[in-house]
C-alpha cells in the first residue's frame, strides 16, 4: 500500500495541494485526473519521491517495489532493448551484474563462492530465471519482435522507445505502478494489450490519462485533483463524469432556489417596508432574507471551451472525388491507390499503422503537398478547413499576438469580433496578448481551433485534433463533431472520439485502402475485417 498523509505543497504564494491524505490500496487502478496545472503530474513525482512536499509524506510499507514510466526517452539509450526493461527490477538486474562479475573472476576464492551462492539464492526468489523469457515475450506482446531485443536503445524509432519503457516499467510485477500517460504514442493494438493487462495486474496502479476509453477499461477508482483538493471516486471515468455533472446541477438548482426566494423576499421587503400596515411583515422577512446564505459552488479549475462549427452554406451533392492518388518519398510508398468518393453526411476516421501515411494524405487534400500522383476534386460548394497535426508554420511570426494572428484570417477585422472566437477557446482578459512565440501546444490547437470556427466551413479535414488537449477540451472537442453537420475527414488516438464521431472507417494500409461503412469498434473487431487486415499487411 502507499499512502499520502497531509501533502501540501506550495510554490510561492499558489498552493497546488493543501492537506491531501488519500491511501492506494492494491487491486485497485486509480486514474487521477484534472484541468491542465492542477498538478497531476506534480503529485504522481510526490508519490514516487522524485519530488518533495511542503509538508506531509508519503508512506510505502517496508519491501513494497515500486515501479514507474520513464519520461526521458535517451537515459537507456548505451543499454540494450532488453536489459532495459529488466533494469525495471533494480534489485533483479543488480544481482544479474553482480553474479556475472564474480564468475568471470579469474581467482575465484571460497569467499566468491558464498557470495554467489547468496546471491544465486535471492536470485531464484525472484523468479530470476525467467527473467530473460518474461521480458522477452513483453516486448514482442508490444510489437518490438525478438530480432530487436539486442539492438541498443538509441537505434529505436520514437514509438519503439516508448514501447520499452512502457515495458521497463511493468516488468517484474511491481508491488506499485506509477504510469503517466502511458498511451500516448501507442498504436491501438498496444493499447488493447495494456489494458488487458492492468486489467488482470492484481497490484496497485496510479495512472494519468487524456485517453478516457483507456481510463473506462482499467480504472477502478478516479482521484479528481480540483479545488486545490484530491477526492476519490469509486468508479471509472465516465460514471465519475456523469455523477460529477448532475451533483453540479442539483447543487446549482439548489442555490437558484435559495436565490429566487432572496429575490422575492428583497422584492417585498422594498415595496412594504415604508408602508404602515405591512412593516411588520416586512421587518420578518428582512430578518430572514439576512439568514439566508447562498451555498457557493466553487469555481472549478475546469474549464470547458466553447467549440461550435458553423456552416456558412450547406454542401452540394458533390464534395470530394479522390481517385488513384499515390505518394511515395525516399523509403518509398506512403500511401497507395486511395480511391475514395466522399458522400454527404460523411464523418470518416482514418487510421493506418504508419500515421505519416495519415498526415501526408491529408496534406495532400488541404493543398499544402503538391508532391503526389492521382487525382482529387472537391465539390464547387465545398469550403474546407483544414487542422494539422504539425502546425509550426502558421506561427513562423513571434510579432504577432493572438488578435492579429488571429485576425489574418478573418474578413471582420473588428477586435471585439476577434476576441469571441479567442474567448470561445478559453483566451480572456490580457490572454489574448500572448505572442505567438510563448505559446503551449495545446494553446496552439487552441489557436488553430478558433481560426476553422471563424471561417464557418462544411468540410473538416483534421488530423489528431485533441493531442495536447486536457479532457475538458476533449470532451468539447468530441460533442463539437458530433453536432457538427458538414462533413469531417479525421484521425485520432482518442478511442472515444474515433468511435461516437466515425460513420466511416478507411484504412490506409500497403497495399491499398479498407474502407468500411461501420463504427470504429465494429471495424476493429468484427473477424472479417480482421482477416482483411491481416492480409493487406502482409
Amino acid at each position: 500500500m502507499i499512502s499520502a498523509s497531509n501533502v501540501s505543497l506550495q510554490y510561492g504564494k499558489r498552493v497546488l495541494f493543501d492537506e491531501v491524505n488519500v491511501n492506494f490500496t492494491p487491486g485497485n487502478c486509480y486514474g487521477i485526473i484534472g484541468a491542465n496545472g492542477a498538478g497531476k503530474t506534480t503529485f504522481m513525482k510526490i508519490l514516487s519521491g522524485e519530488i518533495d512536499p511542503t509538508k506531509g509524506r508519503v508512506n510505502i510499507l517496508p519491501g513494497m517495489r515500486m515501479s514507474a514510466l520513464k519520461q526521458n526517452h535517451f537515459e537507456y539509450n548505451e543499454f540494450t532493448v532488453l536489459d532495459t526493461v529488466m533494469m525495471g527490477n533494480k534489485r533483479l538486474f543488480q544481482i544479474i551484474k553482480e553474479k556475472d562479475a564474480i564468475y568471470a573472476k579469474p581467482d575465484f576464492n571460497d569467499e566468491d563462492g558464498i557470495k554467489a551462492s547468496e546471491l544465486e539464492a535471492e536470485f531464484a526468489e525472484m523468479n530470476g530465471w525467467n527473467a530473460d523469457s518474461e521480458a522477452a515475450e513483453m516486448l514482442t506482446n508490444m510489437g518490438i519482435m525478438p530480432a530487436m531485443h539486442t539492438r541498443l536503445v538509441k537505434d529505436l524509432t520514437g514509438k519503439e522507445k516508448v514501447k520499452t519503457l512502457l515495458a521497463q516499467a511493468l516488468f517484474g510485477n511491481p508491488d506499485i505502478l506509477l504510469l503517466d500517460e502511458p498511451t500516448n504514442d501507442l498504436d491501438v493494438e498496444t493499447i488493447s494489450w495494456l489494458e488487458n493487462f492492468l486489467a488482470d495486474f492484481t497490484n496497485t496502479v496510479i495512472v494519468i490519462s487524456h485517453d478516457r476509453h483507456f481510463l473506462d477499461a482499467v480504472c477502478t477508482n478516479i482521484c479528481d485533483i480540483d479545488f486545490g483538493k484530491l477526492s476519490i471516486y469509486t468508479g471509472n471515468y465516465s460514471f465519475w463524469y456523469h455523477m460529477s455533472q448532475l451533483q453540479l446541477k442539483q447543487r446549482s438548482d439548489q442555490n437558484k432556489k435559495i436565490e429566487d426566494k432572496r429575490l422575492e423576499l428583497q422584492e417585498f421587503v422594498r415595496r412594504f417596508s415604508a408602508n404602515a400596515s405591512k412593516s411588520s411583515q416586512a421587518t420578518s422577512r428582512k430578518k430572514l432574507l439576512e439568514k439566508l446564505t447562498v451555498d457557493e459552488i466553487p469555481a472549478s479549475t475546469r474549464k470547458y471551451p466553447g467549440i461550435i462549427f458553423r456552416q456558412e452554406r450547406e454542401a452540394g451533392d458533390q464534395l470530394l472525388l479522390i481517385e488513384n492518388l499515390n505518394k511515395t518519398n525516399a523509403d518509398g510508398a506512403v500511401f497507395k491507390d486511395v480511391n475514395i468518393n466522399v458522400r454527404k453526411g460523411d464523418k470518416i476516421a482514418f487510421i493506418s499503422k504508419n500515421q505519416l501515411a495519415v498526415s501526408s494524405l491529408f496534406s495532400v487534400l488541404a493543398d499544402e503537398d503538391t508532391d503526389f500522383k492521382g487525382t482529387f476534386t472537391f465539390g464547387t460548394t465545398i469550403y474546407k478547413a483544414y487542422l494539422p497535426n504539425d502546425n509550426h508554420k502558421y506561427f513562423q511570426n513571434a510579432d504577432l499576438n493572438l488578435i492579429d494572428w488571429l485576425r489574418q484570417f478573418s474578413k471582420d477585422k473588428d477586435e471585439t469580433y476577434i476576441r469571441g472566437f479567442l474567448g470561445k477557446m478559453l483566451f480572456s482578459g490580457e490572454e489574448v496578448l500572448k505572442k505567438c512565440n510563448v505559446l503551449s501546444g495545446g494553446e496552439k490547437v487552441r489557436c488553430m481551433t478558433s481560426r476553422m470556427m471563424l471561417l464557418n466551413p462544411n468540410f473538416l479535414i483534421l488530423d489528431e485534433p485533441t493531442n495536447h488537449l486536457d479532457l475538458e477540451s476533449i470532451i468539447a472537442y468530441n460533442d463539437a463533431l458530433k453536432d457538427y453537420a458538414g462533413t469531417i475527414l479525421f484521425t485520432s488516438h482518442d478511442h472515444q472520439l474515433m468511435q461516437t464521431v466515425a460513420n466511416r472507417i478507411i484504412e490506409l494500409t500497403p497495399k491499398g485502402i479498407i474502407d468500411k461503412v461501420c463504427t470504429y469498434d465494429e471495424y476493429l473487431e468484427n473477424p472479417a475485417i480482421k482477416e482483411q487486415r491481416e492480409k493487406m499487411y502482409k
